[in-house]
């Protein structure tokens, strides 16, 4: 684990995995996107549907964050709706200044948070975990004085789950301590998770609703905080930022025989998960850091630079992600995230079948 400040990047912090299947051919398979294969589903687009009806007015955002609010336990002031989590990092760099002073974001992770932080004028500073540690968060690893930090939980892209008592860790009086739970719904019990908690001061949790339940062209997701910095957030929103369709999707999947869904549906992914690894695991040329929990996997193909970026040699990830592609496959490239190489690829765990034809593409794509 090492800081380091943030500018220059080499790295292209917006990038994300739709762009590996922009202009893509027809019948591509897609491991790039985090989003889970065959949603949303029927009764879900039926509520969307019935909400086409209530167009003609502005948009009550006051049922979804009653419920949101009961899905978590706290009151619904502490409860802000957004256009998909990524909205809120752009809110909290707005409302937040000029009072941090120093912002620190744990990386390998998702590259909007610190985007949004630099677009704003930050001074940004990284923690960059290691993959020789399992890209698991060391006690002390953010410094005392970071009065802004921001984690995911479980992270993207490196699967792995911290323990909610290492994240909770890192409050300190004076400090915004912002964890992305944007994948937490995929794992089984959310276990880890801090959504609910009340008791950690300058706790700011972000949850997404586009992951499990396929509404990334919705974009609704929502904030969990201390009433004071919701609303702040508040203010730093437009009028009606979410839509009235996506308010409906929100008060719909925080129902309980929705939840109930969710929950099984991170219980497949997590069987498709381990039959993902054990697939890879018959490549010598392949490996993964730290143990997996999210929807997706981080490999590492040998002979790719290395977990710094900075390891000389050919980038054989660039070489296999473009190979997996003309054979029908389209993976997320590693090496837009600070702290990673071309050597590393990212994997959205899929069904069984797909993962032995993908499985079968490697065979070939491998050098």
């Amino acid at each position: 684990m090492r800081t380091e400040p943030a500018p220059p990047t080499p790295h292209d912090l917006r990038h994300h995995g739709d762009a590996e299947l922009r202009d893509a051919a027809p019948g591509l398979t897609d491991l790039a996107v985090n989003v889970r294969a065959g949603t949303p589903p029927a009764w879900l687009k039926a509520r969307l549907a019935a909400s086409l009806d209530r167009l003609a007015a502005y948009p009550d955002d006051r049922a979804a964050r009653a419920a949101v609010a009961a899905r978590h336990g706290v009151p619904a002031d502490r409860v802000l709706l957004t256009a998909g989590a990524a909205e809120a990092f752009v809110l909290l760099a707005r409302a937040l200044r000029p009072a941090v002073r120093r912002a620190v974001v744990v990386h390998p992770q998702f590259t909007e948070p610190e985007a949004a932080l630099r677009d704003a004028g930050y001074d940004v500073e990284r923690v960059l975990l290691r993959a020789a540690d399992g890209f698991r968060l060391p006690p002390g690893a953010v410094p005392e004085d970071a009065d802004l930090v921001v984690v995911g939980n479980p992270t993207n892209p490196t699967s792995v789950l911290h323990p909610a008592a290492d994240v909770a860790a890192l409050a300190r009086p004076g400090r915004v301590l912002v964890v992305d739970e944007a994948f937490m719904d995929a794992v089984p019990g959310e276990r880890e998770s801090l959504a609910g908690r009340t008791d950690v001061a300058g706790l700011v949790v972000l949850r997404s609703l586009t992951k499990t339940w396929g509404l990334a062209g919705l974009r609704v997701g929502y904030v969990l905080g201390d009433p004071e910095t919701v609303a702040a957030l508040a203010r730093a929103q437009p009028l009606w930022p979410v839509s009235t369709p996506a308010l409906a999707a929100a008060e719909a999947v925080c129902a309980p025989p929705a939840l109930a869904e969710a929950e099984a549906a991170a219980l497949a992914v997590g069987a498709d998960r381990a039959y993902l690894l054990g697939r890879l695991g018959e490549f010598a040329e392949v490996t993964t850091a730290g143990t997996a929990e999210a929807p997706f996997v981080l490999v590492h193909v040998a002979g790719g630079a290395g977990a710094d970026g900075t390891a000389a040699g050919p980038a054989v990830g660039d070489v296999v992600r473009e190979r997996l592609r003309r054979l029908g496959f389209a993976v997320r490239r590693g090496d837009t995230f600070p702290g990673l190489g071309p050597g590393w690829l990212r994997l959205a765990v899929r069904d069984r079948r797909t993962t032995d034809r993908f499985a079968e593409a490697l065979a070939r794509a491998l050098p």
